[in-house]
C-alpha cells in the first residue's frame, strides 16, 4: 500500500478534469487520467510532475471499459484508490421537441448512466481504502431546478445529484464519503460548442446573453479539494449555482418565475 492518496479522474483531458488534476497534483496525490482523448490526457499530463500520474483511454458509457481502467489504476497508483471523480460531461440545450433521439441518449449515457457505472465499478476499491475515501461528482447548478431549454441535461445532473445523496447514506457503513460539486457555466472549450445539432450559436453566447457570470475552472477544482477533504454534502460553486440553491430551497416560487421570464425573453442559456 502507499503512503500517499490516489484519484482517478473522468474527463481528466480537459477543462474541469484539468484543473482537478492540476489540484490535486500540487495536493501530492497521484492522478489518474481517464478519457477518451489521449491527446488530451497527454496534454494534461504534461503539467504534473514526471511520475506523478498515469493515463487510462476510457469510454464512461462501457460498463467493461470501466473495470479495466480501475483494475488499471490500482496497479497503476500502488494498491489504493482514495476517491473516484466522476466528472465526464456532455452539454446539451434547445426545446425537447428540437433534440434528437441520439442527443438525448448520448447527454444521458454520459452524464447519468456514465457516473452510475463509475461508482459501482470503483465500490470495492474505495471500501478497501476507506475510511476516508471518497466519491465525487460533478454535478451542476442545472441539477438544483429545472430550466427551460435544458430539460434532458437537467433531467442528467438532477439524477447526479440523487446518486450523491442515495449512496451518501447507502455507502455510510463502509466508511466511504460522498459529494458533488455544483458548478453554474464554466468557460472551457465544452462552451464552443453550440447547444444541439440545430443550433450555430455557441453556448457561451448563450450564456453572456442571459447575464449570467463564468466560474473560473480553477475556483472549481479548488471546490472539488474542499469536497473531497470537507463534510458538505452538496457544493454550489459560483454565484448563479449558489443564489439558485438558496432559492430553489427557500423561494422556489420565485425562481421558478424568474426562469420563466428568461425563457419568454428568449434568454435560456442553453436553448
Amino acid at each position: 500500500m502507499t503512503d500517499y492518496k490516489s484519484i482517478l479522474i473522468t474527463g481528466g483531458g480537459s477543462g474541469i478534469g484539468r484543473a482537478i488534476a492540476q489540484r490535486f497534483s500540487r495536493g501530492g496525490w497521484f492522478v489518474g487520467l481517464a478519457d477518451i482523448s489521449e491527446d488530451g490526457m497527454a496534454e494534461t499530463g504534461a503539467l504534473l510532475p514526471e511520475g506523478t500520474w498515469s493515463s487510462h483511454t476510457l469510454d464512461v458509457r462501457d460498463p467493461e471499459q470501466w473495470e479495466r481502467v480501475l483494475k488499471e489504476f490500482h496497479e497503476a497508483c500502488g494498491g489504493r484508490i482514495d476517491c473516484l471523480a466522476n466528472n465526464a460531461g456532455v452539454p446539451l440545450g434547445g426545446d425537447l421537441a428540437d433534440l434528437t433521439t441520439e442527443e438525448i441518449d448520448r447527454t444521458l449515457a454520459i452524464n447519468l448512466n456514465g457516473v452510475i457505472y463509475g461508482a459501482r465499478a470503483a465500490y470495492p476499491y474505495l471500501k478497501e481504502a476507506a475510511p476516508g475515501s471518497c466519491l465525487v461528482s460533478t454535478c451542476s447548478a442545472a441539477g438544483l431546478y429545472g430550466q427551460a431549454g435544458m430539460t434532458v441535461y437537467c433531467a442528467s445532473k438532477f439524477g447526479v445529484r440523487a446518486i450523491t445523496e442515495s449512496l451518501d447514506v447507502e455507502w455510510a457503513a463502509d466508511g466511504i464519503r460522498v459529494t458533488d460539486v455544483m458548478p453554474s457555466f464554466i468557460d472551457t472549450p465544452l462552451l464552443a460548442q453550440s447547444s444541439h445539432h440545430g443550433d450555430n450559436t455557441p453556448i457561451r453566447d448563450r450564456v453572456q446573453a442571459a447575464g449570467l457570470e463564468f466560474t473560473p475552472v480553477e475556483d472549481v477544482a479548488e471546490t472539488f479539494w474542499r469536497a473531497v477533504h470537507g463534510d458538505k454534502l452538496h457544493n454550489p460553486i459560483g454565484a448563479t449555482a449558489k443564489k439558485i440553491a438558496t432559492a430553489a430551497r427557500w423561494m422556489p416560487s420565485y425562481i421558478r418565475n424568474k426562469s420563466r421570464e428568461l425563457a419568454l425573453k428568449g434568454l435560456k442559456p442553453m436553448g
